[in-house]
């Protein structure tokens, strides 16, 4: 392996003076020349590695289909020792595969003059045939001796910590694999057991396995971190599981992330080469981590001409000019107060996931800091004003999945403009305190006509959800919701009956001539109409200062002491193996689960529209029952059933992709059930928690 260092004709001998504390490494890595041929297309795809001390130090990116590569590559070092040489080894990126070597050489640090940056080529051989010649890479490196003070500051950290902070990476590319369609049946039964390999760079992920089908859902997110300025790829392999054989491949694709624009969530449906079917994906390019976060001072709600333009966009006289776009939402991302401690080290290494229906933005990550600053501004185009923006904080592991902080779920419709709030942060679930506030400033712009049209159409649905998990508690509590919803139905009958039984002759006489008034005027149109009474009723309490919602705090206490059940639930199952007994009936049991959590959800939702939870949809039902009440009035009831149906039958006919909906249902599925009352509602900070507290909100270190 040959070194060969062009320094300038009248350099001095290399002085190395005795014993600095560390030393500095400055390396550019250049280009290659003439490297080695790895693929069957007469190319290689090059990167290169530097290690120190067996350990990995620095990786650079992948040129494609290269001999001559140029990188540009910078790399500032700090080295303890120079005993210990620079070894570069150079890879073919091989899709799928192991990566191809291309060649290696040393480094001696020893040899090189401080202070002084330096040309090198180093000759790249194969250990194993050190006659062939595998082309030579140009370097340009500068060693400088550091003193005492960059010892202690380096004490603190780890090498490997030292170095990786040295290539700090640009961006964060977050993949949702949602799907799988018709794919390529490699099993004698028809099907396949499909999984999903992604690859950028030296980073991976392996999807779960999804046994005996062609259409699989995955329904998993993940982060890569983007190290190109430009993008870069990301390959896919989709391959079959076969136990005890080799896996079968099954088709690849790629995403060119250059072609694709930032901070905006793209919906990508792939086609498999070398296969059949296709991958659905959602793939969003954010935030950066190689400057400081600025975006506070660059938004466009700040600026007096851009908010007027867009408050024009969304003004009443353009109600009917593209019914999707509804508004749009600014979220300032500015920091957060006491986060839990999720390291050993007493820190936490917390960034920010700004989530809003499918789409998904990200912040940058603050290392060793339970009071991070990220000052980010995130833009959402509002498609459906009932959407609810959820701010989680996570700890960054590069070893294994984030650790989750705390998270607050925020609908559209509850922000205050502009203000400036302190959000105290709750569990994953949204039933309970964790510690740390968050502080965010939220803007929310959007057409009311707009809004109130999308109501009625099917609202858009989550790709990545939580998945259900079999639990009693979750059983007992959707079982006490729709039991609760039926005693509400048996008082009210029990109610009526006593005004047949004379319990009490004034309400009986109020009801007798009550009955006889309605009956004796009844129209239809009197239907709608009578609709609209509780819902003034109950407007009248609420501006009166009475709550008709007391059914909040009930379900607040539930979802509490169903927290601790979780808690217990999980120490039993492990001891007593809980969730192996109900294993066989583990899709029974969801979909019980599921079916009273519906039945219950929709009943509390009809009396949430009737007491005001939602102001915007109660009057929305209002100008409902009050069109209704006018249209049944004025027009004939044949008149109106027949334009109902002759509507219903032609709708097919007029447009065959129609989706049909129940108009009734989608507003419903706007309206929050108790459940999501107490878990959209915020929980009040409390400045001096008691130690009680403190110990529960902050169970250990992760």
């Amino acid at each position: 392996m040959g070194i060969n260092i062009v320094a300038p004709s009248n350099a001095e001998p290399p002085h190395q003076p005795p014993g600095p504390a560390m030393y500095q490494l400055d390396i550019i890595l250049k280009k290659g020349s003439n490297l080695a041929i790895r693929d069957r297309t007469g190319t290689s795809d090059p990167y290169v590695k530097f290690k120190i001390a067996g350990k990995e130090v620095f990786r650079s990116k992948t040129i494609h289909k290269n001999l001559n590569p140029v990188w540009d590559d910078r790399v500032s070092l700090l080295v303890e020792s120079l005993k210990d040489p620079l070894y570069v080894k150079v890879f073919d990126y091989d899709f799928g595969l192991q990566d191809d070597f291309m060649g290696s050489a040393n480094l001696h640090l020893e040899s090189l003059e401080h202070q002084r940056t330096l040309d090198v080529t180093l000759d790249l051989k194969d250990p194993q045939y050190p006659e062939h010649n595998l082309g030579s890479l140009d370097l340009a490196v500068t060693l400088s001796p550091k003193e005492g003070d960059m010892r202690d500051a380096y004490q603190s950290m780890r090498l490997s910590d030292v170095h990786r902070k040295a290539q700090l990476w640009r961006g964060i590319v977050s993949i949702s694999l949602i799907e799988g369609r018709s794919l390529q049946p490699m099993d004698a039964n028809g099907f396949s057991d499909p999984y999903v390999k992604f690859r950028m760079g030296h980073q991976k992920y392996k999807s779960k396995t999804i046994p005996k089908t062609l259409n699989p859902q995955w329904r998993e997110q993940f982060d890569f971190h983007l190290y190109e300025e430009h993008g870069g790829y990301v390959d896919i392999t989709v391959w079959d599981k076969d136990a005890g054989k080799k896996d079968d491949f099954m088709g690849r694709c790629t995403v060119n992330l250059s072609h694709l624009t930032k901070e905006h969530t793209h919906k990508l449906d792939l086609p498999l080469e070398e296969g059949e079917g296709l991958l659905v994906l959602l793939v969003t390019l954010t935030a950066s981590a190689a400057v400081s976060i600025s975006d506070l001072s660059v938004n466009m709600l700040d600026d007096p001409h851009e908010r007027h333009q867009i408050m024009q966009r969304y003004s009443l006289w353009r109600s009917f000019n593209n019914l999707k776009d509804v508004g749009v939402v600014q979220v300032k991302v500015i920091r957060a107060d006491g986060l839990m401690a999720a390291d050993v080290t007493g820190k936490s290494d917390p960034f920010c996931v700004v989530e809003l229906s499918n789409d998904r933005l990200q912040t940058h990550t603050v290392y060793k800091n339970l009071n991070p600053e990220w000052n980010k501004v995130f833009t959402f185009n509002v498609k459906d004003i009932h959407s609810v923006l959820e701010v989680s904080v996570y700890d960054e592991d590069r070893d294994r999945s984030a650790d989750f902080l705390g998270k607050v779920a925020i609908p559209l419709l509850n922000i205050q403009n502009g203000e400036r709030k302190a959000y105290a942060l709750k569990s994953k679930e949204l039933t309970g305190p964790t510690k740390g506030v968050i502080f965010l400033e939220i803007d929310v712009i959007f057409n009311a006509v707009k809004a109130g049209l999308t109501t009625l159409i099917p609202i858009e649905q989550k790709y990545i959800e939580e998945e259900p998990r079999v639990s009693k508690q979750l059983l007992l509590r959707n079982f006490n919701r729709v039991r609760r919803c039926i005693m509400f139905l048996i008082n009210t009958g029990c109610y009526i009956n006593s005004c047949f039984e004379w319990d009490s002759p004034q309400r009986s006489i109020c009801a007798l001539v009550l009955f006889v008034i309605v009956v004796w005027n009844f129209e239809l149109y009197m239907i709608p109409l009578a609709l609209l009474l509780p819902l003034a009723w109950n407007y009248i309490l609420i501006a009166s200062g009475k709550d008709t919602r007391q059914d909040v705090q009930a379900m607040e206490d539930l979802l509490e002491d169903e927290d601790e059940e979780f808690d217990r639930d999980d120490k039993d199952s492990e001891r007593k193996g809980f969730m192996n007994k109900l294993y066989a009936i583990q899709d029974v049991c969801i979909s019980v689960q599921n079916a009273l959590d519906e039945v219950a959800s929709y009943g509390e939702r009809i009396k949430n529209t009737f007491n005001w939870t939602v102001p915007f949809l109660s009057w929305l039902a209002i100008v409902a029952f009050g069109a209704a009440t006018t249209i049944i009035y004025f027009i004939p009831l044949r008149y109106i059933v027949l334009a109902w149906g002759v509507n219903k039958f032609t709708k097919k006919l007029r447009d065959p992709y129609t989706i049909d909906n129940n108009e009734l249902l989608d507003f419903l599925s706007r309206v929050p059930s108790d459940v999501q009352v107490v878990q959209y509602r915020e929980l009040k900070l409390d400045p001096n928690p008691s130690p009680n507290k403190r110990k529960k909100n902050n169970p250990g270190v992760h």
